[in-house]
Order: C-alpha cells, then sequence, then structure tokens
C-alpha cells in the first residue's frame, strides 16, 4: 500500500517536472521538490522499491533541470 502511494506522489511530481523543462518555467521543479521528498520516505517504508525508485528517477531530473538553468530560471 505505501508503494502504491509512493507511486502516486510520484506521477503527481512528474506531472509538475516536465512542464518545467521549458525555458522560464524551471521554478515549477521548486513546488515538485517536496512533493518527490515524501514520496522517497514513503517508498523507503515500504517492502518495495519500485516506488522510491520512481521517485528518485524524477528527482534527478527535477535536480539536472535546476542545475542547468541555475536554480531559478
Amino acid at each position: 500500500m505505501l508503494n502504491l502511494i509512493s507511486f502516486l506522489f510520484g506521477i503527481i511530481s512528474l506531472v509538475i517536472v516536465i512542464p518545467s523543462t521549458i525555458p522560464l518555467l524551471g521554478w515549477g521543479n521548486w513546488f515538485a521538490l517536496p512533493l518527490i521528498v515524501i514520496g522517497v520516505v514513503i517508498g523507503q517504508l515500504s517492502s518495495s522499491n519500485s516506488g522510491r525508485n520512481f521517485n528518485l528517477i524524477v528527482l534527478l531530473i527535477a535536480v539536472i533541470r535546476l542545475s542547468l538553468g541555475g536554480g531559478i530560471i
């Protein structure tokens, strides 16, 4: 059950992160980061690792996009 909740947090975060890859919308990643971290924590509490790994991949995408834009753009 916790794995499913973690996946839901990851999907919601991914919906925010994908449009945030467009230039000048990078600030949307800052809204997604807390959701991703909550998903990782819930995924860590789960007996399965797939939800946590999915959230870590979304986190990697968001962090790379933020680093390319200097953290703001």
